[in-house]
């Protein structure tokens, strides 16, 4: 086990399992995470290799036993009139025959109807009414000769949740833990290997958390196929319901009048719309409306009386098209359905998670380490509804005038929900503070700056904050630092598209000087901060180097080590990159693609002098030295001079590049600034093309020596 599985164990003993167990454990059975897991929990959680591997047979067991499967449900219902009575575990949904005035029970799986069930029990499981539940249920078979009686007799029932928890523990264990820990132990939970995430990836997986512990929060995440956008949402939480196919009636999801039957808003915290995207589909414009004001007012009429709810509403669905071309030719809600691309609509979301900028989920992206038993966080999660942490940054900083009444709700609502997930005991620094409110507010910011699109009678609106010293800060979103000649034009605006092509064709072959986002914390006049745009880095080219600061995010694409050094390393004949982490085998091709920079910024007949200044791989330093003498090789056929040393004074810890044309290139990452991508798929474009990986956060500074 890692360090952070072994202190995961010490402090949430038995409140724990290992992820991996689930995949072991499911087999065939098309059954949610958090029933298996509920199951895993009674069974497995600890990190004793016996005891889970006594435990994963036991919950094989149950599931053999008591698990219905659709195919063998004539066997089970054979099983249970020979035996007379039998446990099975299967999904539950209860309505009301008001002719006989008996409340009946349908088993999913299982194919019966008509099940008596006492009142008692539906009045203390009411979301069996709505949508069902995954339930432990002991049936008995009672033949009787009255054909109007059934002879299926439900003996006892029990929900599979958690039936209590100490939330006071769960604070104080929290407090053991740094926030990158707890963070990991967050995403453990949701079953991923925090390893292949950045932390900007990671905060926009605990963002989808946010609807279970926060009253009335709208949420939407359009993005690629395949990125998990709702399996937290089906697979999480006994206490959300995912629509799939994002059609619904508005009987059923709000209330049935001829009926009275309060619809799923009223029983379930989350009611997640799944496909919600798609322009062909037909939408029902009432529900539209009542949406509208639900969302808004957190109550719904339909002429009969006014009545309140608590529901998150969450909206995921695919995109169709790249960013940049949404952003050329409409906007980010494009994907929408035409009556939910309305902007009356749109401008009741607090949070837009920019789904594009998660990866694909693979295999290896699933963890094996220790997380939560999923009920366990969702009790945790329920729990902190009650809470409100909206307020928490307010002595700190204060939100721009200019920022509405109505964006400030959903800044304070995704505040206040991550504040809860990450810092239970409202012990964050200052500095943790300013990030989580500046993730509150990219994510309204970005539903804010495409209703400006759409809507040409929303103002225009400063998404900044001042701090206590006075200093204003702006907030910027990534799409807008990677495109910004397309994210500020309205679909109607005239912007001239050819003469952009023009310029940018005239110096199409200029040497281009390097672009960068603003700093998440620099103020707005750092040197060359603003990304370029089209013109502006056409234009730019035919400028003179400069020394400059660059500032870049997490997650930004669009950098490669042409742009990035080549102007600066162009006539050098003498280099020297100094970069204590050049060991493993994605830090070795880092250096080869900065050979290849060099090779194409040097004339043909000249010679470059290249000299690395590293540290020895501990474990691997013979692949190391191997690695680094084929570069030499290599080099060696294009003119390139290449030369290393290992540093055996353990002191070194600069990370740069200094040039005898006069210029030194400070690196706080060194070259390894990318993320991580698949280095062995020939047939990737992150693999073959630079500008399209995803960079980690990172500095450049240009300097005169």
């Amino acid at each position: 086990m890692s360090q952070l599985d072994d202190k995961i164990n010490q402090h949430f003993a038995g409140l724990v399992v290992r992820k991996d167990l689930v995949k072991t454990v499911k087999g065939n059975a098309i059954v949610p995470s958090y029933v298996l897991e509920y199951l895993l929990g009674q069974y497995c959680a600890t990190d004793d290799e016996a005891t889970i591997q006594s435990g994963i047979d036991t919950v094989k067991e149950i599931l053999r036993m008591h698990y219905v499967h659709r195919n063998e449900a004539g066997l089970v219902r054979s099983t249970i009139r020979e035996k007379g009575r039998h446990k099975v575990i299967d999904r539950i949904s209860v309505s009301l025959n008001d002719k006989a005035d008996a409340y009946e029970a349908e088993f999913a799986n299982l194919g019966i109807k008509k099940v008596l069930i006492d009142s008692a029990t539906v009045k203390t499981h009411p979301k069996l009414l709505v949508g069902g539940v995954w339930c432990l249920a002991d049936i008995e078979y009672e033949f009787n000769e009255d054909k109007n009686v059934s002879p299926w007799i439900l003996a006892s029932l029990k929900p599979i949740q958690l039936s209590h928890f100490d939330f006071d523990s769960y604070v104080e264990a929290r407090k053991q833990f740094t926030t990158d820990e707890w963070i990991d132990l967050l995403i453990q939970s949701i079953g991923f290997n925090p390893q292949l995430f950045g932390k900007r990836n990671k905060l926009s997986q605990l963002v989808r958390l946010i609807p279970f512990c926060e009253r009335n929060y709208n949420l939407i995440e359009l993005g690629p196929k395949g990125t998990g956008k709702s399996h937290i949402y089906s697979e999480f939480s006994p206490h959300g319901m995912l629509i799939s196919g994002g059609e619904v009636t508005v009987p059923k999801l709000f209330v049935h009048n001829s009926t009275g039957k309060l619809g799923l808003v009223g029983y379930w915290d989350v009611v997640a719309f799944d496909e919600f995207a798609g322009k062909q589909k037909r939408v029902d414009k009432a529900l539209v409306d009542i949406m509208k004001n639900y969302m808004a007012n957190k109550s719904f009429s339909r002429g009969v009386e006014t009545l309140g709810a608590e529901a998150s509403m969450v909206f995921v669905g695919n995109t169709d098209h790249t960013v940049p071309y949404m952003l050329k030719h409409s906007d980010l809600f494009d994907p929408l359905p035409e009556k939910f691309h309305d902007s009356a609509f749109l401008d009741r979301i607090h949070n837009y998670i920019p789904g594009w900028e998660v990866d694909v989920i693979r295999g290896e992206m699933f963890s094996d380490g220790y997380g939560f038993v999923v009920d366990y966080l969702a009790e945790i999660l329920r729990s902190l509804r009650n809470h409100d942490y909206s307020d928490r940054y307010q002595h700190l900083f204060t939100l721009s005038s200019e920022i509405s009444t109505r964006d400030r709700d959903g800044i304070n609502k995704t505040f206040s929900g991550l504040m809860k997930i990450l810092f239970p005991a409202n012990d964050a620094s200052d500095a943790e503070v300013e990030d989580v409110l500046r993730q509150a507010i990219e994510g309204r910011k970005r539903v804010k700056d495409q209703l400006l699109r759409i809507d040409a009678t929303y103002p225009a609106v400063h998404f900044a904050y001042t701090t206590a010293d006075g200093t204003v800060k702006e907030v910027k979103t990534l799409e807008e630092l990677e495109f910004p000649h397309y994210y500020h034009r309205t679909v109607a605006s005239d912007t001239d598209d050819f003469a952009v092509m023009t310029v940018a064709s005239a110096n199409a072959d200029a040497p281009e000087p390097p672009t960068a986002a603003q700093s998440s914390h620099d103020s707005p006049t750092t040197p060359l901060t603003a990304a370029t745009s089209a013109v502006g880095a056409a234009t730019d080219a035919l400028a003179p180097l400069r020394e400059a600061h660059i500032v870049f995010v997490e997650n930004q694409r669009g950098v490669n080590f042409d742009k990035l050094f080549g102007p600066y390393l162009k006539e050098a004949s003498q280099i020297t990159i100094t970069d204590p982490y050049v060991r493993v085998f994605h830090q070795l091709r880092n250096l080869m693609e900065l050979m290849e920079t060099v090779a194409r910024n040097k004339a043909g007949e000249d010679e470059v002098n290249v000299h690395l200044i590293t540290v020895e791989d501990e474990f691997r330093v013979e692949q190391q030295t191997e690695n680094l003498q084929k570069i030499a090789e290599s080099c060696a056929g294009v003119g390139i001079q290449f030369t290393w040393e290992y540093d055996t004074t353990g002191t070194r810890h600069d990370r740069d590049i200094t040039t005898d044309t006069g210029w030194k290139i400070l690196l706080s990452r060194g070259l390894d600034v990318f993320q991580r991508f698949e280095m062995n798929d020939a047939f990737s474009f992150s693999n073959r093309m630079q500008q399209l990986r995803p960079c980690k956060e990172f500095n450049v500074t240009f300097v005169r020596v």
